[in-house]
């Protein structure tokens, strides 16, 4: 008698369960772009989507709260000349979320926690260094503020977002760069190319410690770093049918799991878990989403199921474990957006009777604080990402949690510059290590560091009553003393001000005159009716052709009466 022996894991029986119609987000314009991205992210406190946009690029953030039907006019996020491409919420910072453009430029900007009331286009900082579009914006897993950027024109950027400036270049792609991926402790970086070769890099030296061919097929390829090391790869065969592979660092031309999957032309992108070792494929134009167990034992990389929903999927995006909901035994929750703009929340569920703390399901996850800062590990140094447990976190209404530790607001301290030649006209700042120095940007300040929720940007830099009232001495941004910045900007509104005022006045009087030529023209009136003509300013008589050429002398030098005449042009030419 033989029998099947089925597998024994906890997670054989997960399963998609997607959320009420009036529980989604609805009438969004998702972007039409081409570009290979999943054009959303979604953190603890805000769904981001890129959408269609005119004269530039935008995308959208919505609190979890704002459900239902989306305003065709609600608030974007609307600072880019071009389409936007990608976009990433930082990870130690829920409100910080990053923007890569065709304009070549990225941008990093700070949402106020209750979200937008108004469009916003100016962001804290900006990153100028790509001659291409940008496509790719990825944040370290680990360290403060450390942002890497890829583009069309092949290169790899890593930023300290605190300072604004670059800390590595690396250009050892020879093509576009499809995707890149930080290992656990941000060490080491995979990338895909163009090229159909997958490169571990080292990212402070961007030197290629093993490359080898990824996928035999064209289209694009994507990677990522699993926890333990390995590296799961999606792309294509030559004959164009879409496959998966599991890889060790050591052995990239060797893999250790090839599948051929289907003969779809969407590319795959895979969205990983890596407190449960879950690894869901969402493909652009797919209506299935399909989830895997990486394990150990044979065949490593094990299929479970699928979710299949009756319409494509344009854009994903993939909730952090800290924002799912426990109570539920929900391990995770997907953003699926389709062309009728209709965003569905699917929840990815472990069936389980008891509902208690189901602590093999939720070991400790992904905190949202750094361990490191920028400097110490572009100095050298590595750390894991910092854990948190979600046994004792705060829940509010439909999932999530609230984070104990206060909203902080991003600040960007610019390095001196041989170019400013504005001399300091007030006590210096001392310097403080990392981002927590004094708040600057390229065109807007984002208020004092110690800002609560809320915190708006404003047109100047600015502090508020609170942060003036504890510190001893004015603050000086980039050299200059805030009073000094105070008493400029109320000069220049003054003047500002005095200025339209002269245009308004000139404005009106130019009116007149216009509607005094039209009137004149449209009666054919001649200088004897000028002064029947009810108007608030004197205006120069027309006297037509058909008057007598002795007037002609005075076109020059006027009859005295403050009259002209111009014997060479019409009523209506004048």
């Amino acid at each position: 008698m033989s029998f099947r022996v089925v597998r024994s894991s906890k997670f054989r029986h997960v399963y998609g369960q997607a959320l009420k119609r009036e529980q989604c987000y609805d009438n969004i314009r998702v972007s039409k772009s081409s570009w290979d991205s999943t054009f959303c992210a979604v953190n603890p406190k805000f769904l981001a989507i890129i959408v269609e946009s005119a004269g530039g690029g935008a995308f959208i953030v919505l609190p979890h709260n704002k459900v239902g039907r989306i305003a065709a006019d609600h608030a974007l996020v609307g600072g880019h000349k071009g389409p936007v491409l990608d976009i990433a919420w930082c990870p130690h910072n829920d409100n910080v979320i990053a923007s890569g453009s065709e304009d070549c430029v990225v941008k990093v900007w700070q949402i106020p926690d209750g979200g937008l009331t108004r469009t916003i286009t100016e962001p804290v900082v900006d990153l100028v260094y790509h001659q291409r579009r940008v496509g790719l914006v990825l944040w370290h897993p680990s360290a403060l503020n450390v942002l890497l950027t890829a583009g069309s024109d092949n290169l790899i950027v890593i930023w300290n977002v605190g300072t604004g400036e670059v800390l590595v270049r690396i250009e050892c792609h020879p093509d576009t760069i499809y995707s890149a991926c930080w290992n656990w402790d941000g060490s080491q970086l995979v990338t895909t190319c163009k090229d159909k070769k997958i490169r571990i890099l080292n990212p402070r030296s961007g030197e290629i410690l093993t490359e080898a061919i990824a996928h035999e097929g064209s289209k694009a390829t994507r990677a990522i770093f699993l926890r333990h090391g390995l590296i799961f790869t999606t792309g294509f065969n030559r004959s164009s049918e879409r496959q998966y592979s599991l890889r060790a660092p050591d052995a990239l031309g060797d893999p250790i799991v090839m599948v051929d999957l289907d003969t779809s032309n969407g590319v795959m992108f895979p969205l990983y878990d890596p407190d449960t070792n879950l690894i869901y494929l969402c493909g652009k134009g797919d209506s299935v989403i399909r989830y895997f167990e990486v394990t150990p034992e044979q065949p490593f990389v094990h299929y479970i199921n699928q979710f299949q929903t009756p319409d494509s999927q344009r854009a994903i995006g993939m909730m952090p474990k800290r924002g799912c909901d426990v109570s539920t035994c929900e391990l995770a929750r997907f953003y699926r957006l389709n062309n009728s703009g209709l965003c569905q929340v699917i929840s990815m569920i472990v069936p389980r009777k008891s509902e208690l703390f189901q602590e093999d399901l939720y070991p400790d996850t992904l905190a949202d604080e750094a361990s490191i800062s920028a400097e110490d590990w572009i100095s050298g140094s590595d750390a894991d990402p910092q854990l948190v447990s979600l046994k004792d976190r705060v829940f509010v209404e439909k999932g999530g949690y609230v984070s104990q530790s206060q909203s902080t607001t991003l600040t960007v301290t610019k390095k001196s510059n041989v170019l400013d030649k504005m001399p300091p006209r007030g006590p210096k700042s001392s310097p403080v290590a990392g981002a927590a120095a004094t708040t600057t940007s390229t065109a807007t300040s984002n208020g004092s560091s110690g800002a609560s929720n809320g915190t708006t940007q404003s047109s100047a830099p600015a502090t508020t009553a609170s942060s003036a009232a504890s510190q001893p001495e004015p603050v000086v941004i980039s050299g200059v003393s805030e009073q000094a910045l105070t008493d400029l900007r109320t000069k220049f509104e003054d003047e500002f001000r005095k200025l339209k005022a002269i245009i308004v006045k000139h404005e009106n009087r130019i009116r007149s005159l216009e509607a005094t030529v039209k009137a004149m023209a449209d009666r054919g009136l001649t200088e004897p009716d000028a002064p029947l003509l009810n108007t608030s300013t004197p205006s120069p008589t027309i006297v037509g052709t058909n008057q007598s050429v002795a007037n002609a002398h005075d076109d020059q030098h006027g009859d005295g009466g403050g009259h002209y005449t111009n014997t060479n042009l019409a009523p209506d030419e004048v």
